[in-house]
């Protein structure tokens, strides 16, 4: 293989890069806890950032681990990550959405509030870590043989061929949370303001059903 064939290499890992990133699950949980939580469009694009280097740089280590090991591990890993992806989105949905719901549960069961419920300790930042979490468990396989592809070239051209495709899906990523965090802002309502963490998780726990019957 010859140094000419890195713009092509570089162009189908970008697409497989942003494509792959357009699915629901790699935007859509972060958009819908940055409008329940109130976050500004500036740390929503953090947090989708953050979330996304770990998405992607899991990814990449997994296409290494290949090159050395061979590809049986990460074709039988790559298999079963979409539905444990899903499980995850689904366990942390639903608890986010009974966190959500903590008032009305306590209230139900005592007939009052109680103040120590709300005793969490930056709840926003224990999310976006858990979240962090659930992406780094949510590998793309499809970057594999890319790099396969690009294994034959120099060392450099390989390690430009990673980095075009991380950058493609973290920009796609923020991109589209974005998006959807200033299309959310239009929804408004008291209901939302009590009930938003509760919807938020619901909707996750969609996401995570979605992942898992369609094994993305």
């Amino acid at each position: 293989m010859t140094e000419p064939l890195l713009p092509t290499l570089a162009l189908a890992a970008a697409g497989v890069g942003a494509l792959h990133a357009v699915a629901p699950d790699h935007w859509l949980p972060v958009a819908a806890v940055s409008r329940a939580r109130g976050w500004s469009l500036g740390r929503t694009g953090r947090v989708a950032l953050l979330c996304g280097f770990g998405h992607v740089t899991v990814s990449a280590a997994l296409g290494i681990i290949a090159l050395v090991s061979g590809t049986a591990v990460v074709e039988q890993l790559g298999s079963s990550s979409g539905a444990v992806a899903g499980l995850l989105l689904i366990g942390f949905g639903a608890a986010y959405a009974l966190w959500g719901a903590r008032h009305l549960i306590v209230r139900r069961l005592h007939g009052h509030d109680h103040s120590h419920v709300d005793h969490v300790h930056d709840a926003s930042r224990a999310t976006t870590w858990t979240l962090f979490a659930i992406y780094c468990a949510d590998p793309c396989v499809a970057v594999v043989p890319i790099i396969f592809a690009a294994a034959p070239l120099s060392t450099a051209a390989t390690l430009a061929i990673v980095v075009v495709y991380e950058l493609a899906t973290i920009a796609t990523m923020v991109a589209l949370t974005a998006f959807a965090r200033i299309s959310a802002s239009v929804v408004r309502g008291r209901w939302l303001e009590r009930y938003g963490d509760s919807a938020a998780g619901t909707l996750i726990v969609a996401t995570g059903v979605v992942v898992v019957l369609l094994g993305w």
